[in-house]
């Protein structure tokens, strides 16, 4: 651990507590996620290995925050599509034990590695499956979560059938969010772009999808 890793694992933690209310026992998890991700980052490219001395603000907050703009209580089910290292969905399963969360990544090695970390956590409420989205039972959730998975116009296409009207879309889209909402063509929607609160220039899309026009 440098300097470096030590200001940011204390400013993400004081974020969440404030923020969260992220218990002891949760950032033990995070903690440990943090770990077993920096390990296997030296076997599989999970992140970019410039962002692992960010770790906690990079990938752990800028998941947690998406948890700020959903009404808690209400939720169930969590779908979190082209999921990666785990990221968001991985991590928000931590800090949402009430939600079921089904994580959908097609490549088997990032998979197995979710599966690891689901048994190593102690996480009770994650579904993993190696698949394309396009293979996937159809079945509609509370929320559909995607970071950095596909550009918007497709992301819709083929991820739709899983929503209703009231469904809770959390798509962090980085610096092309405002630019990705104003081209969206042929959808009716009640989308708009929150800033995230890891990087002043990065926005989420969020909101809900009512259906082609």
């Amino acid at each position: 651990m440098t300097a470096e890793d030590d200001r940011d694992r204390a400013w993400s933690q004081e974020w969440l507590h404030a923020n969260l209310g992220i218990s002891a026992e949760q950032v033990a998890k995070l903690d440990l996620l943090v770990a077993n991700l920096r390990r296997e980052n030296d076997r599989q490219n999970l992140v970019a290995k410039g962002t692992l001395p960010l770790a906690w603000s990079r990938h752990i907050v800028d998941s947690l925050q998406l948890l700020q703009l959903v009404p808690r209580g209400t939720l169930s089910t969590w779908l979190d599509l082209g999921t990666g290292a785990g990221f968001p969905g991985l991590v928000c399963a931590i800090a949402a034990e009430d939600i079921q969360f089904t994580l959908v990544e097609q490549r088997p090695l990032r998979t197995q590695w979710l599966k690891a970390q689901v048994g190593d956590l102690g996480l009770s409420n994650i579904i993993v499956q190696t698949a394309n989205v396009t293979t996937l039972p159809k079945k509609n959730f509370d929320v559909i979560s995607a970071r950095a998975f596909a550009p918007l116009p497709k992301l819709l296409k083929l991820s739709a059938a899983f929503s209703t009207p009231a469904t809770h879309w959390l798509l962090p889209k980085g610096r092309s969010a405002k630019q990705e909402l104003q081209e969206l063509k042929g959808w009716r929607h009640l989308f708009h772009v929150e800033q995230s609160v890891t990087d002043p220039q990065s926005g989420i899309i969020t909101g809900t999808l009512l259906g082609r026009t």
